[in-house]
């Protein structure tokens, strides 16, 4: 926190970003693997919520620094295309645009407030911003999915216990994925 982690060119940090959202869409909707009108929702969904993440980003960054930033709105976007994902085919685009919302405010904040309060290292927000906002996505999934798009009803249609599917299968992943961290860092110790 000493030392400012600017990126060298934030035009070059754009530019890798807008590849980044480009290529997205291509595996949100491509994920449906035919073209339909999941495939659809899904291209509007990840649009949506990323929009709606940057912007969120944006906002909690004025009110919190006084200032919003592009780099900022960036890591925002970034946000918004990682929770989305889960999501873009089970979800409307109201669902996503609270998505996007929510991994804004929350990925600002784990990648702010929570890397600070802990003292971990995470230069580029890797955790804040992908853990924080892939959990953000998949809980939410749990509470805005529409049985009409994606065959499961979510909670705002009654199915309260999907939320409780989705916090197993982000327990399950997180397991999965600190057990062979902890492997590979056993192996490569050695």
């Amino acid at each position: 926190p000493k030392e400012p982690m600017a990126p060298h060119s934030l035009v070059m940090t754009m530019i890798g970003a807008s590849l980044l959202w480009v290529g997205w869409f291509g595996f949100n909707a491509g994920s449906n693997l035919e073209s339909n009108g999941v495939t659809a929702v899904a291209f509007v969904n990840t649009m949506v919520a990323t929009c709606a993440a940057a912007v969120s980003w944006a906002v909690v960054e004025q009110i919190h620094h006084g200032k919003a930033s592009m780099l900022g709105a960036v890591t925002g976007a970034v946000a918004g295309l990682v929770a989305i994902t889960p999501a873009s085919g089970f979800v409307g685009p109201v669902g996503a645009l609270w998505i996007g919302v929510a991994a804004g405010v929350g990925c600002f904040f784990a990648a702010t407030t929570v890397k600070r309060a802990l003292g971990y290292d995470d230069s580029l927000d890797v955790f804040g911003v992908h853990c924080v906002g892939g959990i953000i996505g998949a809980l939410l999934t749990g509470v805005f999915a529409l049985k009409a798009i994606g065959g499961a009803s979510g909670a705002l249609e009654g199915n309260v216990g999907q939320i409780w599917t989705q916090i197993e299968g982000v327990a399950a992943t997180l397991a999965w994925s600190g057990i062979v961290t902890l492997v590979i860092l056993i192996v490569v110790n050695m």
